[in-house]
Protein backbone atom coordinates (compact mmCIF):
# COMPACT_ATOMS: atom_id res chain seq x y z
CA UNK A 1 0.00 0.00 0.00
CA UNK A 2 1.25 3.17 -0.89
CA UNK A 3 0.85 5.70 2.14
CA UNK A 4 2.21 8.49 3.88
CA UNK A 5 3.09 7.87 7.93
CA UNK A 6 -0.38 8.31 8.72
CA UNK A 7 -1.22 5.46 6.40
CA UNK A 8 -4.38 7.21 5.75
CA UNK A 9 -2.90 7.99 1.96
CA UNK A 10 -1.89 10.85 0.55
CA UNK A 11 -4.78 13.16 0.43
CA UNK A 12 -5.08 16.07 -1.74
CA UNK A 13 -8.19 18.53 -1.22
CA UNK A 14 -7.69 21.44 -4.04
CA UNK A 15 -12.03 21.91 -3.71
CA UNK A 16 -11.14 23.04 -7.47
CA UNK A 17 -13.36 23.87 -10.37
CA UNK A 18 -13.17 22.11 -13.10
CA UNK A 19 -13.48 23.65 -16.31
CA UNK A 20 -17.07 22.40 -18.14
CA UNK A 21 -17.04 21.77 -21.60
CA UNK A 22 -12.90 22.11 -21.79
CA UNK A 23 -10.79 19.53 -22.61
CA UNK A 24 -7.86 21.19 -20.95
CA UNK A 25 -9.33 19.84 -17.29
CA UNK A 26 -7.87 20.28 -14.19
CA UNK A 27 -4.71 18.69 -13.12
CA UNK A 28 -2.36 17.96 -9.64
CA UNK A 29 -0.02 16.24 -8.25
CA UNK A 30 1.12 13.95 -5.44
CA UNK A 31 4.82 13.32 -4.18
CA UNK A 32 6.00 10.07 -2.43
CA UNK A 33 9.07 9.31 -1.02
CA UNK A 34 10.33 7.50 1.62
CA UNK A 35 9.12 4.19 0.54
CA UNK A 36 10.90 0.38 0.55
CA UNK A 37 9.05 -1.43 -1.17
CA UNK A 38 7.50 -1.66 -5.00
CA UNK A 39 3.81 -1.14 -5.62
CA UNK A 40 1.19 -3.94 -5.02
CA UNK A 41 -1.55 -2.22 -5.45
CA UNK A 42 -3.54 1.06 -6.08
CA UNK A 43 -6.57 2.89 -4.76
CA UNK A 44 -7.68 6.12 -5.54
CA UNK A 45 -10.60 8.02 -3.59
CA UNK A 46 -12.55 10.72 -5.55
CA UNK A 47 -14.87 12.99 -4.20
CA UNK A 48 -15.98 15.36 -6.89
CA UNK A 49 -19.58 17.02 -6.86
CA UNK A 50 -22.20 18.56 -9.50
CA UNK A 51 -21.79 18.33 -12.94
CA UNK A 52 -22.59 15.18 -15.12
CA UNK A 53 -20.83 11.98 -14.58
CA UNK A 54 -20.71 11.15 -18.37
CA UNK A 55 -18.84 14.19 -19.00
CA UNK A 56 -15.97 13.49 -17.20
CA UNK A 57 -12.54 11.98 -18.02
CA UNK A 58 -9.56 11.40 -15.59
CA UNK A 59 -6.77 9.43 -15.35
CA UNK A 60 -4.28 8.64 -13.19
CA UNK A 61 -0.39 9.22 -14.42
CA UNK A 62 2.95 7.62 -12.90
CA UNK A 63 5.72 6.52 -14.13
CA UNK A 64 4.92 6.57 -17.86
CA UNK A 65 2.03 4.50 -16.84
CA UNK A 66 -1.53 6.27 -17.52
CA UNK A 67 -4.64 4.53 -16.14
CA UNK A 68 -7.72 5.76 -17.08
CA UNK A 69 -10.50 6.52 -13.82
CA UNK A 70 -12.74 7.58 -15.69
CA UNK A 71 -13.84 7.86 -19.32
CA UNK A 72 -16.88 9.01 -19.91
CA UNK A 73 -18.88 6.80 -17.83
CA UNK A 74 -21.90 5.49 -19.12
CA UNK A 75 -21.49 6.10 -22.91
CA UNK A 76 -22.10 3.23 -25.32
CA UNK A 77 -23.49 2.57 -28.53
CA UNK A 78 -26.91 3.11 -26.76
CA UNK A 79 -26.27 6.35 -25.33
CA UNK A 80 -23.76 8.57 -26.39
CA UNK A 81 -24.14 11.64 -23.43
CA UNK A 82 -23.08 8.63 -20.17
CA UNK A 83 -25.02 8.74 -16.78
CA UNK A 84 -26.32 12.03 -16.18
CA UNK A 85 -25.86 11.57 -11.94
CA UNK A 86 -24.22 14.16 -10.68
CA UNK A 87 -20.67 13.65 -9.05
CA UNK A 88 -18.53 10.86 -7.25
CA UNK A 89 -17.47 10.08 -3.30
CA UNK A 90 -16.47 6.40 -4.02
CA UNK A 91 -12.90 4.20 -4.35
CA UNK A 92 -11.32 2.93 -7.62
CA UNK A 93 -9.53 -0.27 -6.63
CA UNK A 94 -8.88 -3.42 -9.21
CA UNK A 95 -9.64 -5.65 -6.14
CA UNK A 96 -13.53 -4.06 -6.84
CA UNK A 97 -16.11 -6.39 -8.48
CA UNK A 98 -17.19 -3.55 -11.02
CA UNK A 99 -16.48 -1.77 -13.31
CA UNK A 100 -17.05 2.16 -13.16
CA UNK A 101 -18.46 2.64 -16.74
CA UNK A 102 -21.08 0.63 -16.50
CA UNK A 103 -22.07 1.61 -12.94
CA UNK A 104 -25.84 1.57 -13.87
CA UNK A 105 -25.87 -1.92 -14.21
CA UNK A 106 -24.80 -2.80 -11.12
CA UNK A 107 -27.52 -1.71 -8.59
CA UNK A 108 -25.36 1.52 -7.56
CA UNK A 109 -25.69 3.50 -4.33
CA UNK A 110 -25.97 7.30 -3.87
CA UNK A 111 -25.66 9.62 -1.31
CA UNK A 112 -27.57 12.73 -0.34
CA UNK A 113 -25.72 14.44 -2.55
CA UNK A 114 -26.60 12.34 -5.81
CA UNK A 115 -23.13 11.02 -5.64
CA UNK A 116 -22.32 8.02 -6.92
CA UNK A 117 -20.77 5.64 -3.91
CA UNK A 118 -18.72 2.62 -3.30
CA UNK A 119 -16.09 0.61 -4.62
CA UNK A 120 -15.54 0.58 -8.26
CA UNK A 121 -13.14 -0.67 -10.76
CA UNK A 122 -11.32 2.07 -12.69
CA UNK A 123 -12.78 2.72 -16.75
CA UNK A 124 -9.29 1.79 -17.74
CA UNK A 125 -11.16 2.13 -21.71
CA UNK A 126 -7.48 3.22 -23.16
CA UNK A 127 -9.21 5.32 -26.02
CA UNK A 128 -9.80 9.10 -26.91
CA UNK A 129 -12.81 10.06 -24.72
CA UNK A 130 -13.74 11.90 -27.91
CA UNK A 131 -14.47 9.02 -29.28
CA UNK A 132 -17.37 7.71 -31.24
CA UNK A 133 -20.12 5.91 -28.41
CA UNK A 134 -20.22 2.39 -30.15
CA UNK A 135 -15.66 2.69 -29.35
CA UNK A 136 -16.50 2.66 -25.65
CA UNK A 137 -18.49 -1.12 -26.00
CA UNK A 138 -15.35 -3.06 -27.09
CA UNK A 139 -12.33 -0.93 -25.71
CA UNK A 140 -9.40 -2.42 -24.68
CA UNK A 141 -8.63 -1.50 -20.43
CA UNK A 142 -5.99 -0.80 -18.24
CA UNK A 143 -5.89 -1.60 -15.02
CA UNK A 144 -3.86 -0.19 -12.02
CA UNK A 145 -2.21 -3.83 -12.10
CA UNK A 146 0.11 -1.44 -14.63
CA UNK A 147 1.84 -0.16 -11.42
CA UNK A 148 2.64 -3.31 -9.76
CA UNK A 149 6.39 -3.64 -9.12
CA UNK A 150 7.08 -0.02 -9.92
CA UNK A 151 9.39 2.25 -7.10
CA UNK A 152 6.27 4.45 -5.32
CA UNK A 153 8.47 7.05 -4.80
CA UNK A 154 8.22 9.78 -7.16
CA UNK A 155 5.37 12.34 -8.75
CA UNK A 156 1.90 11.08 -8.92
CA UNK A 157 -0.56 13.50 -11.18
CA UNK A 158 -4.44 13.47 -11.38
CA UNK A 159 -5.85 14.94 -14.75
CA UNK A 160 -9.87 15.44 -14.64
CA UNK A 161 -12.00 17.37 -17.88
CA UNK A 162 -15.29 18.10 -18.45
CA UNK A 163 -15.67 17.63 -21.89
CA UNK A 164 -19.29 18.72 -22.34
CA UNK A 165 -20.61 22.05 -21.39
CA UNK A 166 -24.00 22.15 -19.42
CA UNK A 167 -23.13 22.09 -15.77
CA UNK A 168 -19.52 22.55 -13.36
CA UNK A 169 -18.16 19.57 -11.58
CA UNK A 170 -16.21 20.32 -8.72
CA UNK A 171 -13.05 18.37 -7.70
CA UNK A 172 -13.77 18.53 -3.49
CA UNK A 173 -11.01 15.89 -2.44
CA UNK A 174 -8.78 12.66 -3.90
CA UNK A 175 -6.29 10.56 -2.16
CA UNK A 176 -4.36 7.84 -3.40
CA UNK A 177 -3.57 4.53 -1.21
Amino acid sequence: MLALTTQAGIINSPNAAIPDGSAVGWSGTATASGYLTSISSVSVNLNISGGFNGDLYAYLSYGGVLVPLLNRVGVTSGDAFGYGDTGFDMTLSSAAANDVHFYGSHSPSFNGSGQLTGTWQPDGRAIDPQSSPNTFDTASRVSFDSYNGLNPNGTWTLFIADLSAGAQSQLISWELD
